[in-house]
């Protein structure tokens, strides 16, 4: 490791005088990320110099255990990015995703308490009974508008607007306003004029809001302005935000990784058909592999720290690559089935409130499509599949696969 610098002159720490920077938004990065997780760890060791964005650097964290001690250190480690974003440019493409916002994911302290609390206590109040029949009679109701056809982008016709539906239900969104969020956060996290997609997103979560003031019901959002937080219109607007962003991309993101896998891993497609491994496993796998936020995880130091002979510059991104801690080799190597360890539901204070709930809508969303479609398989060579290129998420442009057609489905 390089000799650290002077911590009055962060500038000049290792991440920034060790050559040029690994760029996490490139196309080459999206086709193999574990092989540039890799490689960066070869070359860097835990701490890794990254662009998160043309302009933008920050420190990737590959190494599982030091991860963990950041994950754990929120008081030197915040997730409250202002200071940051001082110096971003308005139109920075990961600014809409990594922006100060008030509620959990982006916050710290006694402001992160009383919103992660809040939101705690809203995603517990879901019935779990409820929301399996949701996702059966959502998943039924798609597969029957191409099992017909005997071909489907498994992207654009099932996980997309399966997980859309589903977080809309949750949240209590009517189909006017949720049409709106959906292409509002398509640009977001296309990165295609994401500050404009950002103001779009925000008005159709405030029509929400005030619809659940005037017309309250059982679900997340009138929970969240029921409870004991008091927010105002202001605040409200971002828990929902907040709970958009964590549930449809990477809900999708999940879903679709782990079909890819059962499609073209024999360890998987045979075992999860054939009853040897379950869908659980396939995620868990996943999860490991290819978690659908494989890199948003990320902390702002207050002051220049000192970690494994490293500065880590104040007010800079330093972000936890849940994949890349998951492939370090002093966890482990291999077939990690049946093991849980991975790092995709974060760790600490700003560990994923969700996990129940995505565990069941992704097992069922699963399920649901092998049982219909026992015969389906992929249409391309798994080599011509191709992933969305971004420094954030992990999930295919397109899943197109085959089957035998077979008649519309019984809805319950």
């Amino acid at each position: 490791m390089s000799t650290p610098a002077d911590p009055a002159h962060p500038e000049a720490s290792p991440a920034h005088v060790t050559g040029p920077r690994v760029s996490l938004y490139s196309g080459e990065f999206a086709a193999d990320p574990r092989r540039a997780y890799r490689a960066m760890r070869d070359r860097y060791g835990s701490l890794v110099p990254v662009e998160l964005a043309p302009g933008v650097p920050a420190t990737l964290v590959v190494g599982y255990r030091t991860a963990l001690q950041i994950l754990n250190d929120p008081d030197r480690f915040p997730a409250d990015p202002r200071a940051w974003m001082q110096n971003v440019p308005s139109d920075c493409p990961v600014l809409p995703v990594l922006q100060w916002r008030p509620a959990a994911p982006r916050s710290a302290g006694a402001d992160h308490a009383r919103y992660r609390g809040a939101t705690t206590a809203a995603l517990d109040g879901v019935n779990l009974h409820g929301l399996y029949g949701i996702v059966e009679r959502a998943a039924m109701s798609l597969i029957n508008s191409f099992c017909s056809a005997g071909s489907a982008d498994l992207v654009a016709q099932y996980a997309a607007p399966l997980a859309f539906e589903i977080v809309n239900a949750m949240l209590g969104c009517p189909p006017g306003i949720s049409e709106k969020a959906a292409a509002a956060t398509a640009a977001i996290f296309d990165g295609v004029d994401a500050e404009e997609g950002n103001r779009r997103f925000g008005e159709a979560v405030l029509e929400l809001v005030r619809l659940k003031h005037a017309e309250p019901g059982d679900d997340v959002t009138t929970r969240l302005l029921r409870h004991p937080a008091q927010f105002d219109e202001f605040e409200m607007v971002h828990q929902v935000i907040a709970l958009y962003g964590v549930g449809m991309g990477p809900l999708q993101g999940l879903v679709i990784n782990a079909l890819r896998l059962i499609l073209t891993d024999d360890r998987f497609g045979a075992g999860v058909v054939g009853g040897s491994l379950s869908t659980r496993d396939a995620l868990d796998q996943v999860l490991f592999e290819d978690p659908p936020l494989p890199n948003a995880s990320v902390t702002y130091p207050r002051h220049p720290v000192m970690l494994e002979d490293t500065w880590l510059p104040a007010h800079q991104p330093v972000v936890i690559s849940l994949a890349g801690c998951n492939d370090d080799p002093a966890i482990g190597t291999g077939d990690h089935t049946g093991n849980r360890a991975h790092l995709a539901w974060g760790a600490g204070a700003h560990g994923c409130p969700a996990k129940p709930l995505a565990y069941l809508i992704a097992q069922s969303a699963v399920d649901q499509l092998l049982d219909a479609l026992p015969e389906v398989e992929l249409a391309v060579p798994a080599e011509k599949l191709t992933w969305r290129p971004g420094p954030l998420h992990r999930t295919l442009v397109e899943l197109p696969v085959a089957f035998p057609p077979s008649p519309p489905l019984h809805l319950p």
